[in-house]
């Protein structure tokens, strides 16, 4: 049986590539398999991964006739993968040798459904660790009860799929999926089902994957419409904690981080091209209608003045009926 799953979705990262299949490389073992998805890549990435198909053991090539988009093609790796584990890495990050077995053995040994690390953030030649929220570390726990508090960072906000590893049973529970055609913030939908649904997860101290910020392609540094599926993401986790059996006590910190998100992106606004700028404002205003509104007030209460002024602005706006639908 295939130990380990790694699902390896690429798109236009030719330039780095060839760094995250050596690291793949340096992760192999037998009973390990590498799922690449290439989701329609215009550039030289499919011939780097026909040859990685060839040389990489364990490799498992996949290919998408048409762009689908992040989720889209982490999901594609999923229905493929055998693995007893799972766990993803994106097609410009790469890994420290040995790292999936260290990875493997600590969620054997804690027998939970699955686990989160800390990781690398690479900005040029900039280092520096990042780590899970969460203070208590090699100790399993029930993921519902560390959604909390409202007011600060937690599991939920380290939205990550490729810092842990998840148990197969996650999957055929239907809680490894992605919301298919997201195309950015396609993690936080998925971190916060997890957290609610699974039943034991626990956090490690262990690096071992060096996540590359700043790439010129990424979705996170371009201005453009599809950055704006955030609002639908969000839309999803509000929507689905509100059904939530413990939705009165979850609800304002779902509330609370959408809210921030809308803020962190209107303080960053000049990034967008100007239509997309104007979209952003029109949606947000409208995503801030559709909040819970008792809610929504405490949690722009519990906000810095500049924060909850810019969004109590905002939702005084007038919203176009086709935006607001």
């Amino acid at each position: 049986m295939v130990k380990l799953s790694v699902i390896v979705p690429f798109y236009n990262v030719q330039q780095y590539a060839p760094d995250t299949l050596k690291s793949l490389r340096a992760n192999a073992r037998d009973d390990f398999e590498f799922i690449l998805v290439d989701d329609c890549s215009r550039d030289e990435t499919p011939d780097i991964l026909d040859r990685a198909e060839r040389e990489l053991p364990g490799a498992v090539l996949l290919r998408h006739e048409r762009n689908g988009g992040l989720a889209t093609a982490r999901n594609t790796g999923l229905d493929a993968a055998r693995g007893e584990y799972l766990t993803f890495l994106d097609g410009d990050d790469w890994l420290a040798p040995g790292y999936y077995e260290r990875l493997v053995a600590a969620i054997e040994g804690l027998g939970c459904d699955f686990v989160r690390t800390d990781h690398v953030q690479c900005t040029a030649r900039a280092r520096s660790v990042h780590r899970v929220p969460h203070g208590r570390r090699g100790v399993v726990m029930n993921p519902r009860e560390v959604i909390l508090p409202a007011d600060r960072s937690t599991s939920v906000d380290y939205a990550y799929a490729w810092a842990g590893v998840y148990h197969r049973r996650l999957a055929e529970k239907g809680l490894l999926h992605f919301t298919d055609g997201l195309r950015t913030a396609e993690d936080r939908p998925w971190i916060w089902r997890l957290h609610r649904e699974a039943e034991s997860f626990a956090a490690v101290s262990l690096l071992g994957v060096f996540y590359r910020r700043g790439v010129a392609s990424s979705l996170t540094q371009i201005g453009d419409v599809r950055q704006l599926d955030f609002i639908k993401a969000f839309d999803q986790v509000v929507r689905e904690t509100a059904s939530d059996k413990d939705a009165a006590e979850l609800l304002p910190k779902a509330v609370r981080t959408y809210c921030a998100i809308i803020s962190h992106h209107l303080g960053s606004i000049e990034r967008f091209e100007p239509s997309v700028a104007r979209k952003l404002k029109s949606m947000s205003a409208a995503a801030l209608k559709r909040m819970p509104q008792d809610v929504l007030e405490q949690a722009l209460d519990s906000m810095d003045v500049q924060r909850a002024t810019r969004l109590r602005r905002l939702r005084r706006r007038a919203v176009p009926a086709e935006v607001a639908a």
